[in-house]
């Protein structure tokens, strides 16, 4: 039921752009595997091997602080509508910050989103389909702005006390080098 591909072909990215969620997985050579959904429209597909995934701030920095470790990462879509499907991306990641050489070019695939934090450049190595047929339907009823309106409330500087408050280390104590 499950297939390989070496490359996103254009049936796979067809079926990723169509998604609203999507789920990201990393974990450090030793401690908790973090394992989060994702929304927004944060997400992009660049070629065949390599997508860009818009990170905004939040309550952990997880992601940031295992790439720094060892660079792997998992990304899981789901069919909740349409035909069954299971997509995942295996791959390696690494962090984009505002000022690094390629920020500028990266940013401006995205729309202009309040609380970013980095942009996650993954290379793909392989993914995989498998059946999803066990996934329940859910219907798509509207984003959520909560985070959105946070962000912009707590403006620029706010986010970056936020960063030195609370996205400097894993849950596990790891550095995510967020503010360097």
């Amino acid at each position: 039921m499950s297939k390989f591909y070496t490359k996103l072909t254009s049936r796979l990215q067809k079926f990723i752009e169509a998604q609203k969620i999507f789920f990201v997985a990393t974990a450090p050579n030793s401690g908790r595997i973090n394992l989060s959904p994702k929304g927004m429209d944060s997400f992009r597909v660049v070629d065949e091997n390599r997508v860009l995934w818009l990170n905004v701030t939040g309550s952990g920095n997880e992601t940031a602080a295992h790439l720094l470790e060892n660079k792997r990462i998992t990304i899981m879509f789901c069919a909740f509508e349409g035909a069954p499907n299971i997509l995942r991306l295996y791959g390696k990641g690494k962090e984009i910050k505002e000022g690094d050489a390629s920020w500028d070019a990266l940013i401006s695939l995205f729309p202009k989103t309040p609380g970013t934090r980095q942009i996650f450049d993954i290379n793909i190595e392989s993914a995989q389909t498998s059946c999803g047929m066990s996934i329940p339907y859910f219907e798509y009823k509207e984003e959520r702005n909560q985070l959105n309106d946070w962000a912009a409330e707590q403006g620029k500087e706010g986010i970056k006390t936020y960063w030195e408050n609370r996205n400097q280390t894993s849950i596990d104590g790891l550095p995510t080098k967020i503010l360097e």
